[in-house]
């Protein structure tokens, strides 16, 4: 395992006043009891709503912050007491906080990193020809970081946590303010560098579609707790909600809401359009198309899925 984290709880003292004149402290658990593995070469999705403490694990996991009990070792190591060794192991980009120096020019920033990494000239400068072709920086390489725009920089951040081709990235908000071609070009990217180098990710986002597009195992944390772990589809699952079957028919027809497995949700157009609702466990789409084609002409269909963001929403509501 990369990620080994075991009863994991961070507190921090927060004081509030009483009266005019005193001040209470409370103990608040920002990260309550964690556990989780992370295999090597996976890319694992650590989601949750502001304040349910993604930040706060990351930062124990980079050796930041010390944890207040339990255990989590990265790449084998302690990441407090061996926390200079770890940074050579693993890279990371927080869509807050920047690696780069502001007036100098992505090329040199990238210098000065390979020197702090020491890494061989060649070295660092194989690995930045790579990300620049992949990542298209190539017309921008030699502006300072200050003149760049949200996207630019970001892919310089990517490039940054990667020149020294660590075993772990980890990701913190990466595509937050992007626009959508700067995300994909990121996306594919990340794609990319894990099935060609097997690079270990661990994405905190809220920007769902970052899920959709990289992850095959998420984790949920409320309230500093781990609310669920598993498979997208296994969350959708767990919330019970429905995909649903918008069918177009050749000519106007009764309501469908006798198909079985199936909830009548809309009908448009003088029935023309229907939509029924079903979930997953208990039919499939081929059975639901099947069955309204024995009843009606279809002139076409479609399949919607349960919206990411309205998913972890129940989640949270529970």
């Amino acid at each position: 395992m990369i990620v080994e984290v075991s009863a994991l709880r961070r507190e921090f003292v927060v004081r509030r006043k009483v009266g005019r004149m005193r001040r209470a402290r409370d103990i608040v658990a920002a990260v309550d009891g964690v556990s989780f593995d992370i295999e090597a070469g996976s890319c694992v999705g650590y989601i949750g709503a502001n304040g349910a403490g993604k930040s706060t694990t990351i930062k124990m996991l980079t050796g930041i912050l010390v944890p207040t009990s339990g255990r989590v070792r990265v790449c084998g190591l302690d990441p407090v007491r061996q926390r200079t060794t770890l940074a050579r192991r693993v890279g990371a980009v927080f869509g807050q906080r920047s690696q780069l120096w502001w007036d100098l020019p992505l090329r040199e920033s990238f210098g000065l990193l390979g020197a702090i990494h020491r890494l061989a000239d060649r070295e660092w400068r194989d690995r930045m020809d790579e990300c620049v072709a992949l990542l298209e920086m190539a017309p921008f390489l030699d502006t300072p970081v200050r003149q760049l725009s949200l996207g630019q920089r970001m892919r310089g951040e990517v490039t940054a946590a990667l020149l020294h081709s660590p075993e772990l990235l980890v990701l913190d908000e990466p595509t937050i303010g992007l626009d959508i071609v700067s995300k994909e070009r990121l996306r594919g990217f990340l794609v990319r560098e894990r099935t060609e180098r097997g690079t270990t990710v661990l994405l905190t986002t809220h920007d769902l579609p970052d899920i959709e597009r990289l992850c095959e195992r998420i984790l949920v944390v409320d309230h500093g707790r781990l609310a669920y772990d598993g498979t997208l589809p296994g969350l959708v699952s767990r919330v019970g909600a429905m995909r649903v079957l918008v069918a177009d028919l050749a000519e106007p027809g009764p309501p469908l809401d006798d198909i079985p497995g199936t909830t009548l949700q809309a009908v448009e157009a003088d029935g023309l359009r229907q939509h029924l609702a079903f979930r997953a466990e208990e039919t499939t789409a081929a059975a639901v198309v099947a069955a309204v084609s024995a009843r009606v002409v279809l002139r076409d269909l479609s399949i919607s899925e349960p919206a990411i963001e309205d998913v972890v929403r129940k989640i949270y509501e529970g």
